[in-house]
């Protein structure tokens, strides 16, 4: 037996009992037979046209607009039936609960839903079903765009005096592959330049799976401007292993024009290798990595990437899976005081009220899945993504740039 199918007859399971009390919340409220039957088809036409796209879409396309929006429309198919199902289903549950008593009380007295109670229940599920509905709507249209500047000033006692005050923009996972608005784009390019940074670190992830994905960007990006330098490297969508091949030489070729995608548009590629930026004389080590994720491509040479760099040496740390910080690099005696690290995107999709909550799926999947962390007196920021993957949106976790600035701490001042 395939293994896709025991995941698929889960999943069929699950849409039937969702559609069969979205259909009753339905029926509820309206007699018109265009509405409640209306609201059954666009659901069931949202989930064909999904399972047909995975089952013909051609990978060695990669990951097209047509395959990102059918994801979109079964999300917004789904997800609000699915807060119909949990509200009534619930109530269902009361409601034997409550049966379930009067017979073994022996209460001769049938039990009886209070008048009108479906329908009430109906409405609460139908008006909170809208609420993820909106979300979902309001992600694929504005929030995949709805580019955040988060800034940070970390203190370091070891910081070489010179670089007190020296700024980073941290961008990251691009996917160049899914934009879909020029104009966006460029305001989000004007937005980095607008930092005014003296170093632009980019963590990997400049396409979805092929490098003319770039083609059409290279000029807007090439625009990005830093005082001292940019600097880049490879996430695990880079190698193009998320796409069919024609043939190993043709995967080859696509990686070696994707490497040469980073010196178009003025970055310096760290291919586990390490730089120095020097400043009044003192100097910070830049060590980039190529990519390492826990179940994902390993690559990564944390060794060879710090060939020349000394144990004292400030150092920062470009990695694009944060799993990588979490296994290997946060206890590591070689002290790598600052990690920036992408790949989650947040999941695209959480709520964040800062001081408040702080929630995604991700965290199920990654310790470190959102922001900045600090431990054994180390930091890492993992950058919620410039781009978007899979579904064309964001919800409630929106694009980041990030802006780090290094300061002297005042134990060593």
């Amino acid at each position: 037996m395939p293994r896709w199918v025991i995941p698929l007859l889960i999943f069929s399971v699950i849409v039937i009992l969702v559609e069969i009390y979205a259909f009753q919340a339905i029926k509820t409220l309206t007699k018109s037979k265009l509405i409640r039957y209306g609201w059954l088809i666009l659901g069931v036409l949202a989930y064909a046209n999904f399972f047909f796209m995975i089952f013909t879409y051609d990978r060695s396309n990669g990951q097209t607009s047509t395959f990102q929006w059918a994801l979109a429309f079964v999300f917004m198919a789904l997800f609000p039936k699915l807060v119909i199902l949990l509200i009534m289903f619930g109530e269902d549950l009361v409601r034997w609960f409550v049966k379930g008593l009067s017979y073994v009380s022996s209460n001769e007295t049938e039990t009886k839903p209070i008048a009108g109670r479906r329908k009430f229940i109906s409405q609460i599920a139908l008006g909170l079903a809208a609420i993820p509905f909106l979300s979902l709507l309001y992600g694929v249209v504005k929030g995949k765009y709805n580019y955040k500047v988060l800034k940070y000033n970390l203190e370091f006692d070891d910081l070489p005096e010179a670089f007190d005050g020296f700024s980073i923009s941290h961008i990251t996972d691009i996917h160049s592959g899914s934009f879909d608005n020029r104009e966006k784009i460029e305001y989000a390019i004007d937005l980095i330049n607008q930092q005014k940074s003296d170093v632009i670190l980019f963590t990997g992830d400049v396409v979805n799976n092929f490098a003319s994905e770039m083609d059409p960007w290279i000029d807007s990006f090439k625009q990005l401007k830093a005082k001292v330098g940019k600097y880049s490297i490879l996430g695990n969508h880079d190698y193009g292993d998320y796409a069919d091949w024609k043939s190993p030489e043709a995967k080859a070729e696509n990686f070696q024009a994707i490497k040469e995608i980073h010196p178009k548009i003025g970055f310096d590629l760290l291919l586990n290798e390490n730089r120095y930026i020097e400043k009044d004389g003192q100097k910070i080590a830049l060590v980039g990595v190529e990519n390492w994720g826990n179940g994902f491509k390993k690559v990564g040479d944390l060794v060879k990437a710090s060939e020349g760099v000394s144990k004292d040496d400030f150092k920062i740390l470009m990695s694009h899976d944060p799993s990588h910080w979490e296994k290997m690099i946060k206890r590591d005696d070689f002290n790598y005081q600052l990690t920036l690290s992408g790949h989650t995107h947040g999941l695209q999709f959480g709520i964040e009220i800062p001081g408040v909550i702080k929630w995604s799926p991700a965290k199920y999947a990654y310790k470190q899945w959102a922001g900045l962390y600090k431990e054994f007196n180390r930091y890492i920021n993992v950058n919620r993504g410039f781009g978007y993957h899979a579904f064309p949106g964001r919800v409630g976790i929106w694009p980041e740039i990030t802006v780090i600035t290094l300061k002297k701490g005042l134990n060593n001042a």
